[in-house]
């Protein structure tokens, strides 16, 4: 057995050192448990983004009450300046020191015969005896001492259930998460973070502003839209088909089932079946309901032959699927089970094969800053073990990934094994008003289908060539999109895809007729208007309004009625001059026409 302290912080990049902080605190929080629940077993404790966690089988449940309560003991066990002490020991030995812990012989057990394993050991500093007082299995790094770790930077955040090593046939595990930073300061600003990440969260949003809702009874994982988030839709939908059809797209429409052949022949069948349902028999064959559009466009290219005059073919398809998750990771509209995949295929030559993915490229990051989305970062994602087609074409098709990156000046990193089974791909990743980091854009490459639906087209030299195809996810779902929509924008969405435009609030009952021939003037110029005729008084219509979110509040009342004009409010509370309802329509059209994201 040997043994060594931990290493010192100081030299380590800000990164790596809160990493080893909050994996010490993670351990700390798991010393408090087992002191304060005797007969707790302990399973893994690692650091993640912005905090850790702890996962325990405890003898009795515990409760959100009970975080405060291990705080309390985690900051005592910090106080008492504790050393980490590094210690390497054999199997044997490491079974013989846990062996009342069946989470981590389990661990140990799976390890080699002859395998160094190392044990961390909490100590008493002043303790010239070097009693253990704690010890966990672990490869570490941690902090020296305790003293390294400030006792009000850290804060337990909530309680949830995971199951042993994610299988739903193992145990039931409580998990503890936590945050912890260098100092108050930084964990104070991580918490306002969470408030604001609170205030936008979309599910809250969505039922506030009566965007869309879920019905558990009726099928979990499935998007009902409702009026308001429906013109939302409507209004996305018009401008993605628009645009489309200006980039040299075509829009498909394909069946939601087909038989269980055509994935079968993809391939997917071999390696996507978790995620599809089961078939269904009908006229004694099995159907599958499409969890992806590609085998639908390819039977239309196959509709006829193809020459190398009608390449590329770019065809689009606004496409619902379905695709199985389990319930435990369904999450608002971010996760679910039914979802619009904004989708596109394009068939081209391999002499078009660059030039299409630069376009592509192109027309993906113009659509996302359209939608004020302008901090952008790529990801190449590479060969994964699993795969098919041969070497030199995924390293061409690699390489013109990179060079149409490169020619958008696009910062990006490889994601190395991360391409999908038939081909490598771009992933773009957006960051949203908060900084948080959505990934959203797919542009991949397939060598696979094309080979196995024995897809065709003639060359210039009159032979029967493979054509090249591409996947492309531009918004990647309508429904993930959306989620992200709301967050990114708090529900204050630029008018032109706000639900609600325009508010009409007569000032009193007598001014109800001006105000519904107002609301009718802004109507026919094909803009969303309320008119708001209930008794309340104006301060509380206004208020009603602002927390609906609608960009502007046309307010009337006897000096409007007598001019022929409207006074016109902003939702942040700023007044525009007033002006003829004509001239107002043609302000906020203009804005609207222009996809303005200011007011």
């Amino acid at each position: 057995m040997s043994e060594s302290k931990s290493v010192s912080n100081e030299r380590l990049e800000a990164g790596q050192r809160l990493a080893i902080i909050r994996h010490s605190v993670s351990h700390i929080m798991a010393q408090a448990v087992t002191r304060l629940f005797p007969g707790t077993h302990v399973a893994i404790g690692p650091s993640i983004e912005n905090g850790f966690y702890y996962d325990f089988l405890f003898p009795a449940p515990i409760t959100a009450e009970d975080l405060a309560v291990i705080e309390a003991e985690m900051k005592k066990i910090i106080d008492s300046r504790q050393d980490f002490v590094r210690v390497e020991v054999g199997r044997e030995e490491a079974l013989k020191r846990f062996a009342d812990e069946p989470f981590k012989a389990e661990l140990i057990n799976e390890l080699p015969a002859d395998a160094v394993i190392t044990i961390y050991e909490n100590k008493d500093a002043s303790d010239p005896s070097g009693k253990v007082l704690w010890a966990d299995l672990c490869r570490g790094p941690h902090v020296a001492n305790t003293r390294e770790i400030h006792s009000g930077a850290f804060k337990l955040m909530n309680i949830a259930g995971a199951y042993w090593r994610g299988d739903e046939k193992r145990p039931m595990l409580t998990r503890i998460y936590g945050t912890a930073w260098e100092n108050p300061k930084d964990l104070k600003a991580y918490l306002a973070f969470l408030e604001e990440v609170e205030k936008r969260d979309h599910r809250r949003l969505g039922k506030e502003m009566d965007l869309y809702s879920i019905h558990e009874e009726a099928g979990a994982g499935l998007i009902y839209w409702h009026p308001n988030g429906g013109r939302m839709r409507v209004a996305i939908e018009d401008f993605w088909r628009t645009e489309h059809y200006r980039n040299g797209y075509e829009i498909l429409y394909t069946p939601h089932i087909g038989k269980s052949w055509l994935w079968e022949t993809s391939g997917h069948l071999g390696f996507y079946k978790g995620n599809m349902y089961s078939p269904m028999e009908i006229d004694n064959q099995n159907y599958i309901i499409k969890p992806m559009n590609c085998p639908f466009h390819i039977m239309i290219y196959k509709t006829k032959g193809r020459s190398y005059r009608d390449l590329p073919l770019r065809w689009a398809e606004l496409g619902t699927v379905y695709r199985y998750e389990r319930s435990g990771v369904l999450h608002g509209l971010l996760r679910v089970r039914g979802f619009t995949q904004d989708d596109a295929h394009i068939f081209c030559t391999p002499e078009q094969m660059e030039g299409e993915i630069q376009e592509v490229l192109r027309f993906s990051l113009w659509i996302w800053k359209v939608f004020g989305f302008k901090d952008i970062k790529a990801y190449l994602a590479t060969k994964p073990a699993e795969s098919v087609g041969e070497q030199s074409r995924w390293d061409a098709a690699l390489e013109s990934l990179r060079k149409a990156v490169d020619a958008e000046g696009l910062a990006y990193e490889i994601d190395e094994g991360g391409g999908a089974f038939y081909g490598p791909k771009i992933d773009l990743k957006i960051r949203d008003a908060l900084g948080r980091e959505w990934q959203m854009t797919t542009i991949q490459f397939d060598f696979n289908e094309p080979e196995r639906f024995d897809m065709t087209f003639v060359d210039a030299d009159g032979r029967q060539k493979r054509p090249y195809m591409v996947h492309r996810a531009l918004l990647g779902s309508l429904e993930r999109f959306f989620g992200v929509l709301i967050e990114h924008f708090g529900g204050a969405f630029p008018v032109w895809i706000a639900p609600e435009q325009i508010a009409v609030i007569p000032v009193a009952e007598s001014f109800n007729e001006y105000a519904k021939k107002t609301a009718a003037e802004l109507k026919a110029r094909d803009l969303r208007v309320s008119i708001e005729l209930d008794d309340n008084r104006l301060n509380a219509k206004i208020r009603d309004c602002q927390n609906r979110k609608i960009p502007y509040m046309v307010v009337v009342g006897q000096r409007e009625q007598d001019e022929g004009t409207v006074s016109i409010r902003l939702r942040d509370g700023r007044q525009l001059d007033a002006m003829k309802a004509a001239d107002f329509a043609d302000y906020v059209v203009k804005k609207v026409e222009n996809r303005n994201l200011e007011l």
